[in-house]
């Protein structure tokens, strides 16, 4: 069967900005700080970043999270490869952080990516955003900023690809 698409690259952008805008409301943009989990969401939280830029002219400090040891299930991208850098270059300590991820699902990746934030320094509040939101929660997390929810079956997939990394902006629902 063929992928269905969820969003555009317009409506992808239109979320991130609205997503960016609920993130300025929760918190002062001097305060913050985006960490992206690696591998598409740490550009989301660069796009995230730039959009906060034009709305307060404060440029919030940005990381990137790569959580590969700290997952409980097997299941992460990096299995098979060599792991990506954590590149975090500021101090987490007392500071606001927003976690951003793509896809929101088990919460496995929300507790892996707080147990790996933690071992950095222990920010004063986590948030968690992702662009979907599929639902099946294992873990008692949830999504603090969620672009879209896109309720799912089990035999379903959500595949996002982000320009700087696949090319091309979307979001498609796949059947297994």
């Amino acid at each position: 069967m063929a992928p269905i698409s969820i969003m555009t690259a317009t409506e992808l952008e239109r979320s991130l900005r609205r997503i960016a805008s609920e993130m300025t409301e929760a918190c002062a943009a001097p305060e913050i700080a985006l960490i992206g989990v690696l591998t598409r969401g740490e550009p989301l939280a660069r796009r995230l970043a730039g959009h906060i830029e034009e709305l307060e002219g404060v440029s919030p400090p940005l990381g990137a999270l790569d959580i590969g040891v700290h997952r409980d299930d097997g299941g992460h991208p990096t299995e098979g490869r060599g792991f990506e850098p954590t590149l975090i270059d500021f101090d987490l300590t007392d500071r606001r952080v927003f976690l951003v991820d793509d896809v929101f699902f088990t919460g496995r990746t929300a507790r892996a990516a707080i147990d790996a934030l933690m071992e950095l320094g222990r920010p004063r509040k986590i948030w968690l955003a992702a662009l979907i939101d599929r639902g099946h929660r294992e873990l008692p997390f949830r999504p603090d900023f969620i672009g879209k929810n896109v309720p799912t079956s089990l035999a379903e997939h959500i595949q996002v690809r982000v320009r700087e990394v696949d090319g091309e902006d979307g979001v498609w629902l796949l059947k297994r």
